[in-house]
């Protein structure tokens, strides 16, 4: 996060706050299944291969279209380097934009596919020479970031390299709350959240001037 200026910084809060919308709204779906948090969905897949075989299909598949968005914004980010969060932050937008019509149109299997895919695609929004730099829909490293700069800050030899990892993750949290308080209510409305923030993300981030990173 260090790194990055404060343009690009609100930007990987924003989108750490749409993986926390997608995830939420994708939970109550899935009835307890993931749309970006894979960690989650492997230990449910190893805890239904011995209770329920036959469920563990759910959260493998979910695995598969999230791995599948990785591997596709992997590629499509080394073809259009210099423009890669606006190319991808569109394709993010678009998949959950059709994602939340087919849910409308009572389609929830498939949208739950395309959420997956939309955060695969999101994690290579923040990348360099084709690795990430940021996690924006995962947390675990994020916090240990965050208690490692505490630590340092505690022992008197604050980290620079450490700041901005917990806004990070209250970022995730307050979208997955936002995302939860909606889905609870009508599932469509977390979904149709999700595609709107998705489009202001893309929007800002064609506001960003492209420069070296």
């Amino acid at each position: 996060m260090h790194r990055y200026d404060p343009a690009r910084q609100r930007l990987a809060l924003g989108l750490a706050g749409l993986a926390g919308l997608v995830d939420a709204t994708g939970f109550v779906v899935a009835g307890g299944y993931f749309t970006s948090f894979m960690s989650g969905n492997t230990t449910r897949m190893g805890v239904d291969l011995v209770e329920r075989p036959l469920l563990a299909l759910a959260p493998l598949g979910l695995i598969a279209c999230f791995l599948a968005g990785v591997i596709a914004g992997a590629l499509i980010g080394r073809r259009v380097t210099g423009r890669h969060k606006r190319v991808l932050l569109g394709l993010v937008a678009m998949a959950l934009g059709v994602g939340a019509g087919l849910l409308a149109a009572g389609h929830p299997i498939p949208f739950l596919a395309l959420s997956a895919l939309a955060m695969g695609l999101a994690n290579n929004v923040f990348a360099r020479a084709g690795e990430v730099t940021v996690g924006v829909t995962y947390m675990t490293g994020a916090l240990v970031r965050f208690g490692q700069g505490i630590a340092a800050r505690l022992a008197g030899r604050p980290l620079e390299s450490t700041r901005g990892y917990g806004w990070l993750w209250c970022a995730l949290a307050a979208g997955a709350a936002a995302g939860g308080a909606l889905a609870l209510h009508r599932p469509l409305a977390g979904a149709s959240a999700a595609a709107g923030l998705a489009v202001l993300l893309w929007i800002a981030a064609a506001w960003i001037k492209t420069a070296p990173e």
